[in-house]
């Protein structure tokens, strides 16, 4: 189904070929990678990237805090198109007035600084983004790590607010050339098969061995031009979870006539490698060997195919049982999947089709006619279906799929993203839902452990989720069911864009002013870091990977994103609930300790007392720039890992002013105190190695503290002690 390539692959025209068999001469720069991204660099050195965008974007629980960033640090008009989408906190339905306040402050900020405002509910901001804006050959940045949009070409990446705020600021978005590793796709799917079943299979043999973690996945092969452009999208979307940089694939009429139905087809080009297009790895996936699968928790790389599941239900929910008690922390049998299994079959409590990954047209309109004239049942199993635009929903109703789905106890709901990360349709305790959304990790679907509630997710194709249904909650494939492929072509109609959308490019309002609600602060001011550093450790965390949603939640925490110290209070929440205590206490409280490890170790001149989390690798998943900055207003001055999960968490950290130390083999336990002499002097020097002593029990021990590659304005923003006081610096 799926062959890893670890050796260069060179792009013969037609398919991939390996380089010691191709004649020809061979070439990096033939890629479609480096075409866009030389036509986006502006450092002159392809292999030191300064790149600028073509347009970003952010919804609303991250672009409060963007724009407040960049307004302390100079901001006076948006330099480029920057859509405020409102998916995330659009229910309005935690925390009093606080999400809707955002949403005001967000339009006045659209007409103060010209941006493009897309209120609550009209669309899902990646559905949005490749509505209006994808193109062949653009490069778009956004707030969410799913800002995936290179089916249609471009190449598009997720990252913490930080990276937006520098292009807001006309600063660039710095970066090593990356590794680039071709996707060559085969075949033609079979019925039931889907985009996220592709996607899974993907993931599960990528994510796990970081054969592509950041990388850019370059997507060729004649398997392409067989899939529709939704189909495309469903598999692009997902490829963050593989832990990847980002994506391209080839283009084609499909394309060109995509954006013709959203009146674009002048943004259209024929994108393709050259021949000699020389690649540092490859993934070759045959489209018809492709089974349906399944991701059981708590990773989408804890890959299974479908039938094997249904077949031997005991055995893998079992391992999938243990394994998720560990990972909760939870003795043996508390957390359960077994008990789903009634007379052999796996029964399923709900089913969600959602977001940028599940709402699509085509995705919803196939689970229609899979649906069509069956039933869900009146029993505990219940479907939930969120189109990803508003558009979309239009053509869903006029096609007679919404219809389908309503009659068969399907319930439609909002353009939202919240049953992705738990502030919508939380399953209830010890429920099993199965979604076509893009992630299932621990607690992320809402429940709390801690409080005696523990629910979990699968994700699956639409088209499975739907036989589901249609089987009353019994977990069946969609692979050899019944059902009509063939679905009502879509029509784009935009009156509800050109009735509520608010554009002000280009039409800066200086003179509007900006609305604050009460939730909406300032950030707290940060201070620079002194000659030496003097760090507490306030957590460690053992598992083999720490998710964004472990280090800050999502949720209902969600909401208090506007307000940096108020939301601060929930890091770690859910995985160690005394870092807070800890944090502060260094923060704010009794040094005795440290002041004790500073005169014991001998070490002159000022000193940075922070505090600091030890995870063995920090930050998968989502891009949140809180999973660091709530660290910081917690006094937090560095990570310690063996390796970082993800490239954004990594710069999460050094743009609020945290060293992101590594150290491959010293163990570290809370309490422990370092402290490194001359970390200044070091930093700027351009040292990558930071000699430490280790103080635990009254003894000393020396380790090494290393960062890896930092660029000059990367270590000077680190000693400036942020982002905001380094433009502030000037």
């Amino acid at each position: 189904m799926i062959q890893l390539l670890k050796k260069q692959m060179i792009w013969d025209g037609a398919g991939l070929t390996d380089a010691a068999s191709y004649a020809g001469s061979v070439s990096p720069e033939r890629t479609m990678t480096y075409a866009v991204l030389s036509a986006h660099n502006t450092s002159g050195d392809m292999k030191s990237l300064r790149l600028r965008f073509d347009a970003m974007a952010s919804h609303d629980i991250t672009y409060v805090g963007i724009i407040q960033s960049a307004r302390a640090s100079g901001l006076t008009e948006f330099p480029l198109p920057y859509v405020l989408t409102n998916c995330h906190n659009s229910l309005c339905a935690v925390g009093g007035t606080i999400n809707e306040d955002d949403h005001v402050f967000g339009l006045s900020a659209a007409k103060k600084y010209g941006g493009i405002y897309v209120p609550a509910n009209l669309a899902v901001i990646h559905s949005y983004m490749r509505e209006m804006f994808a193109a062949p050959g653009k490069m778009l940045l956004g707030s969410d790590s799913h800002t995936r949009y290179g089916a249609l070409g471009a190449m598009s990446v997720g990252e913490g607010g930080p990276e937006l705020v520098k292009q807001l600021l006309r600063r660039t978005y710095d970066i090593a050339y990356p590794r680039v590793i071709a996707v060559e796709l085969r075949g033609k799917v079979r019925r039931g098969v889907g985009p996220q079943d592709v996607a899974l299979a993907l993931i599960g043999a990528t994510f796990k061995n970081g054969f592509v973690k950041n990388a850019v996945l370059e997507f060729v092969g004649e398997g392409i031009s067989a899939l529709p452009v939704e189909f495309r999208n469903g598999i692009d979307v997902m490829t963050t979870e593989s832990a990847c940089l980002s994506s391209i694939w080839m283009t084609d009429d499909k394309v060109r006539d995509y954006l013709a139905l959203y009146g674009r087809e002048g943004e259209y080009k024929r994108q393709a490698p050259e021949a000699g297009a020389a690649y540092d790895g490859a993934v070759v996936i045959d489209l018809d060997k492709v089974e349906p699968m399944i991701a059981l928790p708590f990773h989408p790389s804890n890959v299974y195919k479908l039938a094997d599941v249904i077949a031997r239900p005991e055995e893998i929910l079992g391992e999938a049982e243990r394994e998720g008690c560990r990972l909760l922390g939870l003795p043996e049998g508390s957390f359960r999947l077994t008990d789903k299994i009634k007379d052999g079959k796996v029964i399923v409590s709900q089913g969600v089709i959602a977001g940028c990954a599940g709402g699509t047209y085509d995705n919803i309109a196939v689970a229609a006619n899979i649906l069509r004239g069956r039933s869900c049942g009146n029993g505990a199993f219940n479907l939930t279906v969120y189109p990803g635009s508003q558009p979309a929903n239009i053509a869903l109703v006029r096609s007679g799929a919404a219809a389908a789905l309503m009659e068969s106890g399907a319930v439609l709901k909002p353009c939202f993203c919240g049953p992705c990360f738990g502030a919508g349709d939380v399953p209830c305790n010890n429920g099993f839902s199965v979604r076509h959304t893009t992630r299932n990790f621990e607690r992320r679907e809402g429940s709390k452990p801690a409080e005696g509630q523990i629910a979990s997710v699968a994700l699956m194709d639409a088209r499975s989720i739907a036989a589901t249904a249609a089987n009353g909650g019994v977990l069946t494939s969609a692979l050899g069911m019944d059902y009509d492929e063939k679905i009502v072509p879509f029509a784009y109609d935009g009156a509800a864009y050109a009735s509520r959308v608010y554009n002000g490019w280009g039409a800066p309002d200086k003179s509007a002013e900006l609305v604050y609600g009460p939730n909406i602060t300032d950030i707290p001011a940060i201070e620079e870091l002194g000659d030496n550093l003097a760090l507490k450790i306030c957590s460690v965390i053992d598992d083999p990977v720490t998710t964004t949603d472990e280090l800050i939640p999502s949720g209902e925490t969600s909401s208090y994103r506007s307000n940096p110290l108020r939301l601060a209070e929930f890091a770690l929440s859910r995985k160690d609930p005394a870092y807070v205590g800890r944090a502060k206490e260094v923060r704010d409280g009794s040094r005795e300790d440290i002041a004790a490890a500073i005169k014991a170790s001998g070490v002159k001149g000022s000193f940075s007392v922070g505090s600091a989390i030890f995870a063995v690798k920090p930050g998968d998943g989502s891009a949140r720039e809180q999973a660091a900055s709530c660290q910081r207003f917690l006094g937090g001055a560095a990570n310690i890992a063996r390796e970082y999960a993800t490239k954004r968490y990594r710069s999460n950290l050094v743009n609020w002013g945290m060293l992101p130390f590594l150290n491959e083999g010293a163990t570290f336990e809370i309490g422990d105190i370092l402290v490194v002499e001359g970390v200044r002097r070091l930093l700027e020097s351009g040292a990558e190695e930071f000699p430490a002593l280790l103080f635990r029990g009254g003894k000393s021990t020396p380790v090494t503290l290393k960062t890896g590659a930092l660029t000059d304005t990367e270590r000077q923003i680190v000693a400036d002690g942020c982002l905001i006081n380094y433009y502030k610096r000037g």
